[in-house]
């Protein structure tokens, strides 16, 4: 015969209750199926685990197979927690990375929205540009990765989370700050441009000529917001970027082209299937924009 689990669970009730009624009750079994549980122990042993049939007093045997007994239920117990705790995504480690302006408006409000889903599952959060996380995504260094998805993305299941329009970031006591409206490619032929990453993705021959003029790169977005205030030129920029890096001092004006827009998606590898508290993430995630638009909308 094989010791089972609940045999030892069995045997600790008796032993703990100091009778087999009670153990009964504990256990939602009869005393006598209860009994016959103890007495097959007690056969594969060899040896009696109570002193008495009164069950009140365990031999020296039965006092180290209760010791033993109870580890080994407190650790299948934890186990078996554990396990149902990550399967219902209660518990677990995800790995996300994103763009920038997305760490810093979308991520902290899927977390606020749902604080208590979250307080077992270590969340390990990254922010970087669109070609760095889709190198960790390649790697498997990350679970889930938000950013633009250039060219076919193969290998990789994608899924369009939101799109970002393009405006020019100016000084308040630039001429075109005070203007009103969208602005033209036009309005934009004798600016200095301060090129970055994300400007250099705008499709169409108004934006490769600006970009063909420009002196001044730069890709870090505290570099380009200091070259904008200094007025060495003005800048283009996801509106989303904009507002993430907290530039109250500098207005945002969007541009007239409306093909100037950023595609931001949903990223993970294609082959590989996700945990279940990172598929909860992702769908938190999701739902989390789909109401932000709708408030937008309203």
């Amino acid at each position: 015969m094989t010791l089972k689990i609940e045999m030892l669970r069995g045997f600790v009730a008796v032993a703990r209750t100091g009778n087999l009624t009670d153990a009964a009750v504990v256990l939602k079994r009869t005393p006598s199926a209860v009994s016959m549980m103890l007495k097959q122990f007690e056969t594969h042993l060899g040896e009696p685990l109570f002193e008495t049939d009164r069950k009140n007093k365990l031999t020296a045997l039965g006092e180290f197979v209760f010791e033993q007994s109870q580890l080994e239920l407190q650790h299948f117990d934890n186990t078996v927690r554990a396990i149902e705790n990550f399967a219902d995504a209660s518990m677990g480690h995800v790995r996300i990375a994103t763009v920038p302006s997305v760490a810093g408006t979308i991520i902290p409000r899927v977390f606020s929205r749902n604080t208590k889903a979250y307080e077992k599952v270590r969340v390990e959060l990254r922010d970087m540009d669109s070609k760095s996380v889709l190198h960790e995504l390649s790697r498997g260094r990350i679970d889930i990765g938000i950013a633009t998805l250039r060219g076919n993305g193969s290998g990789l299941h994608s899924q369009l989370l939101l799109t970002d329009r393009f405006g020019v970031l100016l000084t308040p006591d630039h001429p075109l700050a005070s203007e009103m409206g969208p602005i033209d490619w036009d309005a934009l032929e004798n600016e200095q441009l301060i090129a970055n990453s994300l400007s250099e993705s705008i499709p169409g021959p108004e934006a490769e000529k600006l970009h063909a003029g420009s002196r001044f790169s730069a890709h870090n977005i505290t570099s380009i917001l200091g070259m904008v205030r200094a007025g060495i030129g003005v800048t283009l920029l996801p509106e989303m970027a904009a507002i993430s890096a907290g530039q109250s001092d500098l207005v945002f004006r969007p541009l007239a082209d409306k093909t100037a827009k950023r595609q931001i998606h949903l990223i993970r590898k294609a082959d590989s299937a996700l945990s279940p508290a990172a598929r909860r993430l992702e769908n938190d995630i999701l739902e989390t924009v789909e109401d932000l638009v709708k408030e937008q909308r309203s």
